[in-house]
């Protein structure tokens, strides 16, 4: 069998709505004998032909399956950063809470206690981390898991410590519009 019907017969039998990004390392033990140049050909054939698509460096979105357009940064945010401690906050929390009136399309951002970087996922956004000492038992009380996205979201409070102490722009913050219940 071709290499390509193999790799579409493995997504076909493994994605579901809640399992539809793949990362190099599952996409692999479809074929575990490909040399690291077959793989790369395969994976630029399988994104011409729409059996995947590139989210970002390492990450592919299998889009046969109906799955959660609106979320697919926040699940890819989770998926990249897996072995990390994360959680949104800053814009994207006081977005989320009506405290930032204007913030970029597709742009969500996270706490990371990994290395400050933005992912570039093309058509579907961005996802910036930005690095943070802080652990989670420092803040447990402020965060609370968002199953939706899973990942850890922070109140807006936090939200808005976090703006402070990164020192990021607060011209657009209205704290008499915000939603704590968010």
């Amino acid at each position: 069998m071709q290499p390509l019907k193999q790799l579409s017969y493995y997504l076909a039998a493994l994605a579901d709505p809640g399992h539809y990004l793949f990362s190099l390392q599952d996409l692999s033990a479809a074929l575990p004998a490909l040399s690291s140049s077959a793989w790369k050909t395969l994976l630029s054939r399988a994104n011409k032909r729409g059996v995947l698509r590139r989210v970002c460096r390492g990450l592919y979105l299998y889009p046969d399956v109906d799955y959660p357009a609106g979320l697919v940064l926040y699940h890819a945010a989770s998926r990249l950063r897996a072995s990390e401690f994360n959680y949104l906050s800053l814009e994207t929390v006081l977005s989320d809470a009506g405290i930032i009136s204007q913030i970029p399309m597709n742009w969500i951002t996270l706490m990371s206690s990994g290395r400050t970087y933005t992912y570039n996922c093309g058509d579907f956004g961005h996802i910036e981390c930005i690095h943070t000492r802080r652990s989670p038992l420092q803040l447990e009380k402020d965060l609370h898991y968002d199953a939706r996205c899973r990942l850890w979201r922070a109140s807006t409070n936090l939200a808005l410590l976090d703006m402070k102490q990164t020192r990021r722009n607060m011209d657009l913050v209205n704290l008499e519009t915000g939603d704590e219940s968010v």
